[in-house]
């Protein structure tokens, strides 16, 4: 269970899944369409969802690349945090948006595997948060030509090392879209016994 006194509640966070970003990403379609249903499961169970959008120099604030993909559409409602690192909480408002909801377990999903996504669950994990990744809810592109693994096996690895993190008084984890449950954490399902 969480580390952070005080936060029972559970929130989707949806990472990054802007145009620019998930435009030539790998299993695009599919990935999109899990965060969707996840983000229906996330409102149904009455549970937060919290955006993040990136800005750099190529996902201009207001550009068509730094558009959340139509496919999502946020609810007025739902916190947006904006970014400018690949670590989520790293100077942003999404510490103070989690505390206010009462907010300690973090179901994660969205892009890139191997920046941003590995470094949110990081982020989390090392502040107290508990953090399941959704291991069909997140890609990235293919980085090949810089000496990166094809984006498969990105993901892969990620969803590997992820399954088996452990720290004291947390939990990680991952879980598919079909089996993610945004009541109170538990230990999850396909932690090793032992």
């Amino acid at each position: 269970m969480t580390t952070l006194e005080n936060r029972p509640d559970t929130a989707l966070l949806v990472i990054d899944v802007q145009k620019g970003v998930v435009g030539e990403a790998h299993d695009r379609d599919a990935v999109v369409a899990n965060v969707a249903t996840l983000v229906d499961k996330a409102r149904a169970a009455g549970a937060a969802v919290v955006w993040v959008q990136h800005n750099s120099d190529e996902l201009v604030s207001g550009s068509e690349s730094w558009s959340y993909v139509p496919e999502l559409v946020r609810d007025e409602a739902e916190p947006l945090v904006q970014k400018e690192y690949a670590d989520s909480f790293e100077a942003t408002e999404l510490e103070s948006v989690l505390a206010g909801r009462g907010i300690g377990r973090l179901v994660v999903a969205g892009a890139q595997t191997d920046e941003c996504i590995r470094a949110t669950l990081h982020g989390a994990f090392t502040r107290g948060y508990d953090v399941t990744l959704v291991r069909d809810a997140h890609t990235t592109e293919d980085l090949t030509s810089f000496g990166a693994p094809p984006p498969d096996k990105v993901i892969a690895h990620t969803n590997l090392y992820w399954r088996y993190h452990k720290a004291p008084g947390r939990t990680a984890g991952t879980v598919s879209t079909a089996d993610v449950d945004f009541g109170p954490a538990e230990k999850p399902a396909d932690e090793p016994v032992g």
